[in-house]
């Protein structure tokens, strides 16, 4: 079954020439034009991904993640005409899986979105089904993380970042590396993309974000997962 995809943006131009593109690829697209209308559209349709412009009518593009992150992990990627650092991170910061800015390589937005479901189909298929550490319980085949009998909403990268340090408790890994095993591609976006997503983590998985107990900064170095 093909992978069936939303983009909303308020550019007919931009639709037109993701929908042609991304559907020589085989998938199914659907297209919505602003805020309101992409979540009535999320609301009736079951979607595997979203490509998501930041500059919306009625509705901005932040306003519409906050409404999808209330009910749904799906995949999300940001488009965003602006640039500003702050633009991209408020997107992450929200819950979004990766932004690009406009204008952009489809090429890079299509190998993006490829990372996307690879991380997908691969997430069932790990030896070892179910990480336990302590208090919390890691799901590798539903991809749902349990805390002290409660589940954690976590968005696709938050999950995959910490399913690989669960994985390999004591390993540091840079910044750099992170962006390459987690993101899986040539990424050439700002570092702090993992910085955001490691705050955003700690935010739910911690009693303390400030003082963790599972992910741990190694000064100038990168991240670290204990287990003890």
């Amino acid at each position: 079954m093909s992978k069936k995809i939303l983009i909303v943006d308020d550019e007919p131009a931009i639709i037109k020439g993701l929908s042609f593109s991304l559907k020589q690829d085989g998938y199914e697209i659907d297209a919505a034009y602003d805020g309101e209308e992409a979540i009535e559209k999320f609301n009736g349709n079951q979607y595997d991904l979203i490509i998501l412009d930041v500059m919306l009518p009625k509705l901005n593009g932040l306003g519409v993640l906050q409404r999808i992150r209330e009910q749904s992990k799906v995949p999300v990627i940001m488009l965003t005409a602006k640039g500003e650092d702050m633009d991209k991170i408020l997107g992450l910061d929200y819950g979004a899986d990766d932004y690009m800015t406009k204008p952009f390589n489809i090429l890079e937005l299509k190998a993006r979105i490829k990372a996307v479901f690879r991380r997908s189909t691969n997430a069932g298929h790990s030896n070892e089904q179910v990480i336990k550490v302590r208090n919390m319980e890691i799901n590798l085949s539903n991809r749902n993380v349990i805390i002290d009998g409660k589940e954690v909403n976590l968005t696709a990268k938050e999950f995959d970042l910490l399913q690989l340090f669960a994985s390999n408790p004591g390993k540091v890994y840079s910044r750099e590396s992170l962006l390459e095993i987690v993101w899986k591609y040539d990424y050439l976006g700002d570092l702090r993309t993992v910085d955001v997503h490691i705050r955003r983590l700690r935010e739910k998985i911690e009693k303390n974000p400030s003082q963790p107990e599972f992910i741990f900064t190694k000064w100038g170095v990168g991240y670290y997962f204990a287990d003890k």
